[in-house]
C-alpha cells in the first residue's frame, strides 16, 4: 500500500485570497449579466434573449475555465440568481421588469439549466502526479 492519501481522504484547505476575491468578482459579474439580460431578453426578442443566454453561459464556462473549478461556474450562476429573483419581485407601485410572457419564462428557466449545465461540464479537482496514473 502506498502512503500517499486518497484526494478524498485529505483534509479541506483553506482558499487563498486570490481565489476568494475571483469567485466575488464571478459573483458580482453575475449580477451584471442577470440584470442587463433581463432588460436585453425582452428588448430584441428573439435575438436578446438568446444574447442574454448566451452571456450566461459565457460568464459560467469561463468562470470555470479561469478558477479550474466547478465553483467557478456556480459562483456567477448564483450572482444571476440573485438579480433574476431580484428584478422578477414587483413592486409596491405595480412596476416590474419582466413580463409574464414566454420570453421571460425561456430566460429564467434557460438562464437556471445553463447554469447547471455549465457546472457540470466543469472540471472537477484532479489529482496530480506520476502515482495517480494507473500502471506506474
Amino acid at each position: 500500500m502506498s502512503d500517499r492519501t486518497s484526494m478524498l481522504a485529505q483534509p479541506l484547505q483553506r482558499p487563498s485570497a486570490g481565489r476568494v476575491a475571483a469567485y466575488l468578482g464571478l459573483f458580482v459579474l453575475g449580477v451584471a449579466v442577470g440584470a442587463a439580460g433581463a432588460l436585453v431578453q425582452a428588448g430584441w426578442f428573439p435575438g436578446g434573449l438568446l444574447l442574454a443566454l448566451a452571456g450566461q453561459a459565457g460568464l459560467c464556462l469561463g468562470g470555470a475555465r479561469v478558477t479550474g473549478s466547478r465553483a467557478g461556474a456556480v459562483a456567477p450562476a448564483g450572482g444571476w440568481m440573485l438579480a433574476v429573483v431580484f428584478l422578477t419581485a414587483s413592486r409596491p407601485e405595480g412596476d416590474f421588469v419582466f413580463a409574464a410572457g414566454s420570453g421571460s419564462y425561456l430566460f429564467l428557466l434557460g438562464g437556471m439549466a445553463l447554469a447547471v449545465i455549465c457546472a457540470t461540464l466543469a472540471q472537477g479537482r484532479q489529482p496530480v502526479g506520476d502515482a495517480v496514473r494507473l500502471g506506474k
